[in-house]
């Protein structure tokens, strides 16, 4: 029984390596659908679903992350692994607390994607050999560590759906149009981000947003 695998990289050059290296080097291994961004793998389970989804950390509309966390809520049989050029902590701790079970950096993606799927696919973590140490070192912080927890901060869905746009450059009307809205509606949620965060900058804002994996730029 083959090996079910969904592709989701706004870059299709990255899609078609993937598989090239999946057909290259194994027969039990199936790509059954692909992605340009999170919202399109989202709206692909209500016609099949994968075994594992990899998706890109720093896809449009939709990054990686939060569709990591609205997948597994869909679907919280389906594993995911990762994709990311970023091999920075606060991405790698963001991704396995939204329930991914894989995290590999883009340059080693040909030589560690089979073994990441099938490691995976047995329910193991898999994770690029330079991001490890993250893991383990947040598991001995959160051992020894009696700092004060800061503040969490509820955002709603499209709240987060509209940051990820506003910190990606996006003007109101560009917001409005992607998601069928009233460009009040867009203000509306512009106005309740910034209160929510005490925010009320743009730049403050994006520093918000890349600092908590909303967007990767």
């Amino acid at each position: 029984m083959s090996i079910r695998i969904f592709l989701a990289d706004d870059h299709a050059v990255v899609r078609d390596g993937i598989k090239a290296v999946i057909e290259r080097t194994s027969n039990d291994i199936k790509v059954i659908g692909e992605a340009d961004n999170g919202r399109e793998v989202l709206k692909s389970v209500k016609t099949q679903h994968a075994d594992i989804y990899i998706l890109d950390i720093s896809m449009p509309i939709l990054n990686g992350i939060e569709t990591t966390d609205r997948l597994l809520k869909l679907l919280p049989r389906c594993k995911v692994i990762i994709l990311s050029m970023h091999d920075d902590r606060m991405f790698v701790e963001k991704a396995m607390e939204c329930g991914a079970k894989g995290y590999i950096l883009k340059q080693n993606t040909t030589e560690e994607v089979v073994h990441a799927i099938r490691e995976v696919y047995r329910n193991k973590f898999f994770l690029s050999p330079q991001v490890t140490k993250y893991i383990v070192h947040g598991f001995l912080g959160k051992k020894s560590s009696h700092k004060e927890k800061k503040k969490v901060v509820d955002l709603t869905k499209r709240e987060k759906e509209v940051l990820q746009l506003i910190s990606e450059g996006h003007s109101n009307k560009e917001i409005a149009n992607e998601f069928n809205l009233s460009l009040n509606t867009i203000h509306v949620h512009r106005n309740n981000i910034m209160r929510k965060l005490e925010i009320h900058k743009q730049a403050d804002l994006i520093r918000y947003a890349l600092k908590e994996g909303i967007s990767t730029l």
